[in-house]
């Protein structure tokens, strides 16, 4: 068979399986998307992932967050019970498996595709780094390694990219509740230490409690955009405000009319809308262009009852 044919076989064949799984629709749409940012953050993750793993979490016998810990956890059961070595990147990639396909049909299709590509980088990151004992103490193990995974889950994240494992659980909790990634991977994450702490001891399941308890903070720290904010805007441009705001961010905002300062005695209107950290920058720059002489005030961080969008 010569190249030509079989370069057309197997673009066929590749174009079958696509339009099976419903793929070709979504790498079509994914073209339209930046995809500096989302492989980035692809990279970026699996190569923090794998040092926190092979640095910090593997020579400290301090298990992860997340699938990460789960993947450990069956690693060392095998080894344990079975006398067989089964490497955590093998494990950490088993595990997340049956994760992907409910993100294929619940959190979208373009997600699980990026999420993908982060979890398969990741294990091989792992399998490929080679583990290195920077210190034998656990505490120092577990306090570094929980920085360096929730810098790494954060900046996945942030850039609409999860890292897979109780990271997708957490982003459907997140979508129906609207409570930040961090705490609610800590409490799935302390069932997952208390298994551990069962079967192989409760110091280094005290330790990767700590470990925890630090990724989480630092992935809250890190991913801004689940953080909100509420922008009250004073405004002589009422009309053009909104449609700024409706067209360049594809957000709500709730009208006041007839509004009167008591100095200048002026007529004009209150906007109140809520955005994301991460919409921010582009917030300040539609105020600049439609209106620079209005008067805004932002709190940050503020709490919501009701709906709020979340962009995939």
């Amino acid at each position: 068979m010569n190249t030509d044919k079989f370069e057309i076989i197997f673009k066929r064949y590749l174009k079958k399986l696509a339009k099976r799984y419903q793929l070709f629709h979504v790498l079509s749409s994914i073209s339209r998307e930046k995809y500096g940012e989302r492989i980035s953050g692809s990279i970026i993750y699996a190569l923090l992932s794998s040092i926190a793993v092979n640095f910090f979490f593997q020579p400290g016998h301090v298990y992860a967050s997340g699938a990460t810990g789960l993947a450990q956890i069956v690693s060392a059961l095998s080894i344990k019970y079975l006398n067989l070595v089964i490497p955590v990147s093998v494990t950490f990639y088993a595990v997340n498996i049956p994760l992907l396909i409910i993100a294929w049909y619940m959190i979208g299709r373009k997600f699980t595709v990026f999420t993908f590509i982060t979890v398969t980088l990741s294990s091989l990151f792992i399998q490929v780094i080679p583990q290195m004992t920077l210190t034998p103490d656990p505490m120092m193990n577990a306090i570094f390694g929980g920085l360096v995974m929730g810098v790494g889950i954060g900046f996945a994240l942030r850039n609409n990219v999860s890292s897979g494992g109780t990271d997708i659980v957490s982003l459907l909790i997140r979508k129906k509740t609207g409570r930040n990634v961090g705490r609610v991977s800590l409490i799935v994450n302390i069932l997952i230490m208390t298994i551990a702490g069962m079967i192989f001891g409760w110091r280094y399941a005290l330790y990767s409690m700590v470990t925890i308890f630090v990724s989480s903070q630092m992935t809250d720290a890190v991913f801004v955009k689940q953080k909100k904010m509420q922008a009250m805007i004073i405004t002589s441009k009422p009309r053009r405000v909104i449609r700024m705001i409706h067209h360049k961010l594809h957000r709500g905002v709730t009208i006041i009319n007839d509004a009167e300062g008591t100095y200048n005695h002026e007529h004009k209107a209150i906007l109140i809308a809520i955005i994301t950290r991460a919409e921010f920058n582009d917030f300040k720059y539609i105020m600049k262009k439609t209106d620079k002489n209005a008067f805004v005030s932002v709190a940050d961080n503020v709490n919501i009852i009701g709906r709020f969008i979340e962009d995939d």
